[in-house]
């Protein structure tokens, strides 16, 4: 199968004259048209809410493209709080689902109306410490243990997980939760990391309506919402078939029936909080082939590094690479396709069949819209890149300026060696 960029040579030729590479650029047609698909496949439950995952993309520019679709935020610390408050996202708008959480964190949250997401059971009396009181809106997060399977197939370790409580803890949290005056409760689990199948939102859900109907029997909370949480994931590679969120709508829409409603469960609004599937495929990293070496391999050197996509580097991850202008050229020439850092596995293919690859070449590698630019660090002193939106008339907006010299340098701006560099001059 082929996987096609959404951005022409011709336009991205246009774009580099104003932005110089690497950059990361959007496609909001692409998100507007997903974003729409969602409402649609959940349209059937009438509390359905998506929180997005700020972690994965938290660019505020985007952020409010999905908030025309009445999408909330799905946020994990202070700043992604911060971030969500500046752009009117408060209240119920904001998921806060964290763990291992300061004080002052769930103090913010808290300030914000934020429904708070505890990951473990000792969080009740931390909570309640920290701001004085508990909220009469909580929800708490399951792990299971053990392995995950669809179609006994292993998707994922839940058992190996740092997140969530035991299926004892969380009937004994409600338990403590509703004494202490909570009302309103929220289930939430995460099993599953980028699945690339439709069935994993159906199995979870059934586990998660089979798991309330006994907690709201047995401890008399007042089961609101359920949140299925992310992990519905993005094809990377080109065989891979993408999920289709109306084929998955219509699974959990069965399971509802099957589980919640008989047992008068029916008004429990279902959230979800996904990152990767609302914008993964719709960001790429656009990068330009400044090197070419002869050694014992074929190597390409591009001006983007593990700085701009850690994935490769950090998980050995797979990028679809596409030599703009040579799509339908043949792909036999094995390449290492890397970056400058001074570390061996900053590349971004690893004996990669592609086009021949000329000095001067753009490249883009897809699939970064989500968890590309938002795992960005600095190591060797890199700068993080430009992101740009290509809307949907064809023109494009900056969305976030490249960092600078000083910016890097920034945090030394109280001490007087920060005079004396030369991008103060």
């Amino acid at each position: 199968m082929e996987k096609k960029t959404f951005v022409t040579k011709e336009k991205l030729e246009e774009i580099v004259k104003e932005y110089p590479t690497p950059f990361h650029l959007y496609d909001e047609r692409g998100i507007r048209e997903n974003a729409q698909a969602m409402k649609e496949a959940f349209a059937w439950n009438k509390g359905f809410k998506e929180y997005f995952a700020v972690k994965a993309t938290p660019n505020p520019f985007l952020i409010e493209i999905l908030r025309e679709y009445g999408f909330g935020c799905d946020c994990s610390s202070y700043t992604e709080l911060m971030l969500s408050k500046a752009m009117g996202c408060v209240g119920e708008d904001i998921m806060f689902s964290s763990n291992d959480t300061p004080a002052e964190e769930f103090q913010y949250a808290n300030e914000l109306g934020a429904t708070i997401n505890l990951d473990d059971i000792t969080h009740i009396a931390y909570l309640e410490e920290a701001i004085g009181t508990l909220p009469k809106r909580m929800s708490c997060r399951y792990n299971p243990g053990g392995v995950f399977e669809v179609c006994n197939g292993i998707m994922d370790n839940p058992g190996e997980a740092k997140y969530g409580m035991t299926e004892a803890q969380i009937f004994e949290a409600f338990r403590i939760l509703k004494s202490k005056g909570v009302e309103e409760f929220g289930i939430h689990a995460f099993l599953a990391s980028n699945t690339v199948t439709n069935e994993y939102y159906p199995m979870l859900a059934k586990r998660l309506f089979e798991l309330a109907v006994r907690l709201e029997k047995e401890t008399g909370a007042k089961i609101c919402f359920i949140n299925l949480s992310g992990g519905v994931g993005i094809p990377y590679r080109p065989e891979e078939t993408p999920n289709d969120t109306r084929v998955i709508g219509e699974g959990v829409r069965r399971v509802y029936e099957e589980v919640l409603t008989p047992a008068g469960m029916g008004d429990v609004a279902i959230y979800t909080e996904l990152g990767r599937f609302m914008m993964g495929p719709y960001g790429c990293l656009v990068t330009k082939a400044i090197h070419e070496k002869h050694t014992h391999k074929e190597y390409i050197g591009v001006d983007a590094c593990a700085v701009n996509l850690m994935r490769p580097a950090m998980y050995g991850a797979y990028h679809h690479i596409t030599v703009m202008g040579k799509e339908h050229e043949p792909c036999n020439y094995k390449y290492d396709v890397t970056g400058s850092l001074c570390e061996n596995n900053d590349k971004f293919a690893v004996d990669r069949m592609l086009p021949k690859i000329d000095k001067g070449d753009l490249l883009v590698i897809h699939d970064t819209g989500a968890h590309g630019f938002a795992m960005g660090y600095n190591y060797n002193g890199k700068l993080k890149s430009a992101e740009i939106l290509l809307k949907t008339d064809g023109s494009t907006q900056l969305i976030r300026r490249a960092e600078t010299p000083k910016d890097y340098f920034a945090t030394f701006d109280c001490f007087d060696f920060y005079k004396k560099l030369d991008c103060n001059q």
